[in-house]
């Protein structure tokens, strides 16, 4: 679990994260011996448990957890799961949390149909929480797949560039992230307006948790984050440091070293191992990733500030330093 800088309210979450990942490991499997493998895939593989924990979270703010607070955090990662796996077929990603990809292993076919598989057990699960969960979850799958669809048209004429990719995250990484939060509020018996507060907080603490794994793309290895560097570049997919980058060029201020960046994107001369990582180096080396940083980090501040209306707390804090640790990974 995230350190959230309160032992007493770490020590409370601790076992409800634990019978939330019992409930998780339940959740993906039971349809069959043939689709358990591929439908507990990611799932085994671990992860972060963000979504949970923020659910868990918020729900301090209310009367705590309690059944349907557990549920809404089992749905809400199984949404986020299933988004993995359609979105491995769609990067071509190798790799997802230091594993094969499920596409990787059992093609795109089956990945894309587990996906659906996790996708239709999260909204059984919020069905039990009532039409309210279910319209809330609605919308967000809704927002899930208008923003993958924004990214792969992507921007409309006259729009700006830098301004499209940041909807798309608010959409495709801040939508259930927002959602995540709400449920807390909303299923420990917290107020609309607290439950409206955590959504807007979460949304932003989407995009700047994506604006950072933008960044760290480029400055960790796979051994790290558990995916090929560069990966998004290979498939075409402008994270915001190449934005940056275009935009420095439309302004006519783009220096020769980040031109060549350009240039070996339009030639497409990332086929090879070889050259994705050596453009994934000049990256590195370049200010614009320094620029997409200090925008994480400016979105991890706006987050914060959605809490101001609260009364000062514990949980108040942990959900300060949860924006903040997202982008002090970055460090």
């Amino acid at each position: 679990m995230l350190p959230l800088g309160d032992a007493e309210l770490e020590a409370r979450l601790q076992p409800e994260l634990t019978d939330v990942e019992e409930r998780l490991a339940r959740a993906v499997v039971g349809a069959d011996s043939l689709v358990d493998p591929a439908s507990s895939h990611l799932a085994a593989a671990g992860g972060k448990r963000l979504r949970p924990l923020l659910t868990l979270l918020g729900a301090q703010l209310g009367g705590g957890a309690n059944d349907r607070v557990r549920t809404a955090a089992v749905a809400v990662e199984l949404t986020h799961l299933a988004t993995l796996y359609h979105d491995d077929v769609m990067d071509s990603a190798p790799l997802r949390r230091g594993a094969p990809a499920a596409h990787e292993v059992w093609g795109n076919s089956v990945a894309i149909l587990t996906g659906d598989l996790l996708f239709a057990r999260a909204s059984r699960m919020v069905a039990d929480l009532g039409p309210d969960a279910v319209r809330v979850h609605s919308e967000t799958f809704e927002r899930l797949c208008l923003g993958q669809l924004h990214e792969t048209l992507g921007p409309a004429d006259g729009q700006e560039p830098v301004a499209h990719y940041i909807s798309v995250l608010a959409d495709k990484t801040g939508s259930l992230i927002a959602t995540s939060a709400r449920y807390g509020a909303s299923f420990s018996g917290a107020s609309p307006d607290v439950a409206d507060l955590l959504a807007r907080y979460g949304e932003k603490v989407g995009v700047a948790f994506q604006l950072a794994d933008d960044v760290i793309d480029l400055s960790s290895d796979s051994a790290v984050t558990g995916k090929t560097p560069g990966t998004d570049l290979r498939e075409g997919v402008d994270t915001m440091p190449v934005l940056l980058l275009r935009e420095r060029a439309a302004a006519g201020t783009l220096d020769a070293r980040g031109s060549a960046v350009l240039e070996r994107l339009r030639a497409d001369e990332l086929a090879s191992d070889d050259a994705l990582r050596a453009v994934v180096q000049d990256l590195r080396d370049h200010d614009v990733v320094d620029q997409a940083r200090e925008l994480a980090e400016t979105w991890a501040r706006d987050a914060v500030a959605e809490l101001g209306p609260l009364p000062d707390s514990p949980v108040k804090e942990a959900l300060a330093a949860f924006a903040g640790l997202l982008v002090d990974r970055l460090a």
